[in-house]
C-alpha cells in the first residue's frame, strides 16, 4: 500500500522535489509517492487537517508555509522552534511534528567543501531572513570558532544571535564587515541579491582570502555574480544546490527511517534545473 508525502505552499509549480524524492523511493524500493499541492494561505489549516485525516505520513512545507503552519501541528521540534520555521511534517501515529531540515542540510552540503576543521573557522553570514536564521542555528550546533552575522539593518541580525547563536558569536555592520572579510575562512551569502542575476552582489570582497570558502544558497543561477568574483579571487565556491537536496534527503529519511541516494538526489536535480527558478 503506496504511502503519501509531498509538498505543500504557494505557488509549488516549479518545485522538483517529486522528481527528486520518487526516484529516491524507488531506488530504495519503498512505497512511498511525493505530490505538490499549491495551498492558498486562506486554506492551510483545512489543508494540514485534511492532510492528516488521509494518512499522510509527512511533507514538506514551503513558502509562504514555513511559519504559519506551526500552530496546527501537535508539536515543534527544539530546532525548529529556535529557528521559527518547519519545513517537514512527520505524522508519527496521528501526531504531527514539525521539523527543519534547512539549515542541517546545508551544513552538510557546506562540509563538502571545507577542508579544514569547522571548530577552527570564523563565520561570516550575511542576510537575516528566515534562511539565515535556520543556518545560523544548524552551524552553531557544528561548533565553528565564532560565526558573525552582518546585515543592512541590524534588528534581525541581533535577533538571531539572541536565539539562535552562542555567547561568543555576534552581529557586525555590513560596512565593518567587507572590512574585516580577510578574517573569515566561511563566507555565506543568504540574500536572494544573486537572482536578479544583474551584477550586483552582497558585499565588497576586496578582502576575500584565497582558499576561503565561499558560499551562496541560490541555485539559479548556477554560479552567481558573487560566487564568480570570489572564484575569480580565490576562493572555494558553493552554491545552493546541496542544501536543497540534503534538506531533501533528510525529510526523505525522517519519513521512512532510511537514508535515500543523495547521489541520484543531486543528478536528477541538476539534469532538471535547466535555467529555471525552483521553489525548493
Amino acid at each position: 500500500m503506496k504511502k503519501l508525502v509531498g509538498l505543500i505552499g504557494y505557488p509549488v509549480s516549479h518545485s522538483m522535489s517529486p522528481e527528486m524524492q520518487n526516484a529516491a523511493f524507488q531506488k530504495s524500493g519503498l512505497p512511498f509517492f511525493y505530490e505538490k499541492y499549491e495551498v492558498h494561505p486562506d486554506r492551510l489549516e483545512e489543508a494540514v487537517n485534511d492532510l492528516r485525516t488521509k494518512g499522510f505520513a509527512g511533507w514538506n512545507v514551503t513558502i509562504p508555509h514555513k511559519q504559519a503552519i506551526m500552530p496546527f501541528l501537535d508539536e515543534i521540534s527544539e530546532g525548529a522552534r529556535k529557528i521559527g520555521a518547519v519545513n517537514t511534517v512527520v505524522n508519527e501515529h496521528g501526531k504531527l511534528v514539525g521539523h527543519n531540515t534547512d539549515g542541517a542540510g546545508f551544513v552538510k552540503g557546506l562540509k563538502r567543501h571545507v577542508h579544514f576543521p569547522i571548530e577552527h573557522a570564523n563565520v561570516l553570514i550575511i542576510g537575516a531572513g528566515g534562511a539565515s536564521r535556520a543556518i545560523a542555528y544548524a552551524l552553531a550546533q557544528a561548533g565553528p570558532k565564532s560565526i558573525v552575522i552582518t546585515n543592512r539593518t541590524m534588528e534581525k541580525a541581533r535577533d538571531i544571535h539572541n536565539e539562535c547563536l552562542r555567547k561568543q558569536d555576534s552581529v557586525m555592520g555590513l560596512e565593518e564587515a567587507e572590512a574585516s572579510l580577510s578574517g573569515f575562512q566561511i563566507v555565506i551569502n543568504t540574500t536572494s541579491i544573486g537572482m536578479k542575476n544583474d551584477g550586483s552582489t552582497p558585499m565588497d570582497l576586496s578582502l576575500l582570502v584565497p582558499g576561503t570558502v565561499l558560499s551562496d544558497i541560490i541555485y539559479n543561477p548556477f554560479k552567481t555574480v558573487f560566487l564568480q568574483e570570489g572564484e575569480q579571487r580565490g576562493a572555494v565556491i558553493d552554491n545552493g544546490v546541496a542544501m536543497l537536496v540534503l534538506q531533501g534527503a533528510l525529510a526523505f529519511e525522517k519519513w521512512t527511517g532510511v537514508q535515500p541516494d543523495v547521489e541520484l538526489m543531486e543528478k536528477i536535480l541538476l539534469e532538471k534545473l535547466g535555467g529555471n527558478y525552483v521553489n525548493r
